[in-house]
């Protein structure tokens, strides 16, 4: 079968910095790929590559969705959103924090409201396409938000919700995109144990329910360890390991990155949790 996401040969330069050198990865149809690796690795830059937000200077992404295969490097962002489908989430909390929480995600289904009201006339008029399609856009938000667990927070404004719900929001908000790739930046970042943990059980559930391929930078290794069925680990832009969580979690070239050490006998206990995905993130 065919990857969901094909890179190869990715480069990035920003003057005499190469953040990403001559990366190759796959990531897969209904499985979460976790990307990871010390501060300045090139995490983020992978990531705004993918996304549109940077052009790299060299190599390719293809994306094989329902369309057939999509060079990602040749579309404007928005292109890359609305029609590859490929969804994100950001590490600062992105939401609008004014609107309600069930108008963050009716906006992020604007463009298809857009489309099915005639750029507003169908909408202005009343008709009957357009109210089907609301109808469709406040169901499948409705659903995201039972599914995240903020249903009952609907009406409230997305800027008055506790820090966790926010990151779950957000989450939501992508998903009502239908993204058959989903990229979220480290989206454990600022959670306590439990949160991570809820996030854990959210994220498994939505690798299961819609079989979309789940793409994230993560720090927590609580999360990485726990649900990602591939591990990319990246050291100055380049890759260093790749491979099962079992596997990469006792690679030498990973411990030495991350720790400067090559052995996990010579590490103290609590770093070993860490890196095993059982320390508290």
């Amino acid at each position: 079968m065919t990857a969901l996401l094909e890179v190869e040969h990715l480069s990035m330069r920003f003057g005499g910095l190469l953040a990403v050198n001559d990366l190759c990865f796959s990531a897969e149809h209904g499985h979460i790929t976790a990307v990871i690796g010390p501060n300045g690795a090139g995490k983020t830059t992978l990531f705004n590559c993918i996304t549109g937000f940077y052009k790299p200077q060299i190599g390719r992404m293809t994306l094989h969705g329902a369309a057939g295969p999509i060079l990602l490097e040749r579309l404007p962002d928005h292109r890359i959103a609305a029609e590859a489908r490929v969804a994100r989430t950001f590490q600062n909390i992105r939401l609008f924090p004014r609107m309600s929480v069930l108008e963050n995600l009716m906006v992020a289904q604007h463009l298809p409201l857009m489309r099915a009201s005639a750029f507003s006339l169908a909408g202005l008029l009343g008709l009957a396409r357009f109210r089907r399609a609301e109808a469709a856009a406040l169901d499948k938000a409705r659903h995201w938000l039972d599914k995240v667990g903020l249903l009952s927070h609907a009406d409230d404004e997305a800027g008055a919700l506790p820090y966790g719900s926010q990151r779950r929001l957000e989450i939501a908000r992508a998903l009502c995109t239908d993204p058959v790739l989903l990229c979220l930046d480290e989206p454990a970042a600022g959670l306590n144990p439990r949160e991570s943990a809820d996030l854990n059980r959210l994220l498994l559930a939505i690798r299961d329910e819609t079989g979309i391929g789940l793409l994230l930078i993560e720090h927590d290794m609580s999360v990485v360890m726990g649900i990602s069925d591939r591990v990319v680990v990246l050291d100055y832009g380049r890759k260093i390991a790749e491979g099962p969580p079992d596997h990469v979690r006792h690679d030498p070239a990973v411990i030495r990155a991350y720790l400067g050490e090559t052995e996990d006998e010579d590490l103290p206990s609590e770093v070993q949790a860490d890196l095993s995905g059982g320390g508290d993130g």
